[in-house]
């Protein structure tokens, strides 16, 4: 008897021994599931693509398993969004997403990649049609290409895909959601009912009570002032405003050579625009060094090559390509916008920028070059006296003299007057170097020469 009841306790020290570290284990495992969370409440676009970027690997990082990502958006560009859409698609990653409380139009295509979607009381999905920044439907080819896009997603997730091409088009007849000619847009309760969604809750907490993470390591992204201010610097509006500022700077620079802050002005502007752009993958290397050869070019046109020619299209033509084409995702030349005319939208812009901001130049750039805050800011020249440079001084008395133009005048350039060098413009618009001269008139610390002709007589 009492050999019976050893074996029983040893019996039962034997079971204990087996299950209780499992078990031990099992809640370990559970305290440590690591689950990542981050919010995509602004409208879809490079800020939005650059923030989930960030989050996906900061996620993976930890190790998470988890991504719960609280959706709260209008919609967006199309193109940004399905490249969030891939990403979630293909990731190793458990992905949640948590509508709270719009997921319209892209941001629809969004919670549909995800894994499992819930949402909250009064929250709503769908309206996904192609649409211009003016708020009017895209033609025929746009919409079909959003269709094809919402099903394949829908499909890839176990979702039913005739309900996500009702997001997109009207034609789709749901007798019980939908009439013909109107577009879906699901409540909650209509999307918990036909299955699209996988519960209704108030908060993220509900989420993880829900999947059975309650005691899961949660980890929160933390917008730092660095990203606020690149995601500022990368809104379509402030990049144009910058191309306005590099264009601005390079036409005061060759307008009046030698200025320097233009120059400065031009280069930290070409920097705010390249360097956040570089950093979300839209800019490449060669599109940077596409800019900095349409830079030179038009130097070389302006200080080097007499004339207008071929030098200074290419010029231009290089460097509108590369400010348009860095604002686009394209590989190696290989553009595959999700919108087809997401590359003419970036063609525009540079353009329209670049055309307004030489008129601007043109009617307050002299304006500008005499007033007081700004002669406070250009730099000086640096010419030595040794070396036949002298400092164009007010009362300096030239007018009528005769000199030689010792480079070319476009319509700014050096003269030489009586062994002396000086800055000068050109009234006639150009003057080849070597070709004689005179002084007109002398204004604001500025020599206007003309062509010498040989009948001229003061």
């Amino acid at each position: 008897m009492k050999h019976m009841r050893m074996l029983n306790w040893l019996s039962i020290g034997l079971l204990l021994a087996l299950f209780l570290p499992g078990f031990a284990i099992g809640k370990i495992a559970q305290g440590t599931t690591k689950v990542y969370q981050y919010h995509l409440n602004e409208e879809i676009g490079p800020a939005a693509w650059r923030q989930t970027e960030k989050a996906f690997s900061e996620a993976k990082a930890h190790g998470a398993a988890y991504i719960l990502i609280e959706i709260n958006t209008y919609g967006g560009m199309l193109n940004y969004a399905d490249s969030i859409r891939t990403k979630i698609i293909e990731s190793d990653m458990k992905t949640i997403a948590f509508i709270n409380h719009n997921a319209a139009s892209a941001g629809a295509l969004v919670a549909l990649a995800c894994d499992k979607i819930y949402m909250v009381n009064g929250a709503s999905i769908g309206a996904a049609s192609v649409v211009n920044p003016q708020g009017e439907v895209m033609p025929e080819k746009y919409q079909s290409y959003m269709r094809s896009l919402m099903r394949a997603t829908a499909e890839a997730k176990g979702r039913d895909p005739r309900v996500a091409e009702a997001f997109v088009d009207p034609d789709v007849v749901l007798p019980e959601l939908k009439e013909a000619g109107k577009v879906l847009t699901l409540t909650t309760q209509e999307a918990l009912k036909i299955g699209m969604i996988n519960g209704e809750v108030t908060n993220s907490a509900e989420i993880l009570a829900k999947e059975n993470l309650q005691g899961a390591s949660i980890t929160r992204y933390q917008r730092t002032w660095v990203d606020s201010f690149i995601n500022f610097l990368i809104n379509p509006a402030v990049s144009s405003v910058l191309i306005l500022l590099i264009v601005g700077g390079i036409y005061f620079e060759m307008q009046t050579p030698g200025i320097g802050f233009a120059l400065v002005v031009a280069i930290i502007a070409a920097l705010l625009f390249f360097a956040p752009l570089y950093m979300q993958g839209l800019a490449d290397n060669w599109e940077i060094a596409l800019f900095v050869i349409g830079v030179v070019l038009l130097l070389l046109e302006v200080f080097v090559i007499p004339g207008f020619g071929v030098a200074g299209i290419l010029g231009i033509i290089a460097l509108v390509c590369g400010l348009a084409f860095s604002m686009v995702p394209n590989q190696n030349f290989n553009f595959q916008p999700v919108e087809p005319n997401q590359v003419m939208t970036s063609f525009v812009i540079v353009i329209a920028a670049t055309i307004a901001s030489i008129i601007l130049c043109v009617i307050f750039g002299k304006s500008i070059l005499r007033s007081g805050a700004f002669q406070r800011l250009v730099l000086a020249d640096e010419q030595q006296s040794d070396k036949g440079y002298v400092s164009s001084v007010k009362n300096l008395d030239l007018i009528h003299k005769e000199g030689i133009a010792k480079t070319a005048l476009r319509p700014s350039g050096k003269i030489e007057i009586e062994g002396k060098w000086y800055d000068a413009v050109a009234l006639d618009g150009f003057i080849e170097k070597d070709t004689a001269i005179y002084v007109e008139k002398h204004e604001n610390y500025n020599l206007f020469v003309r062509k010498k002709k040989d009948d001229h007589v003061y």
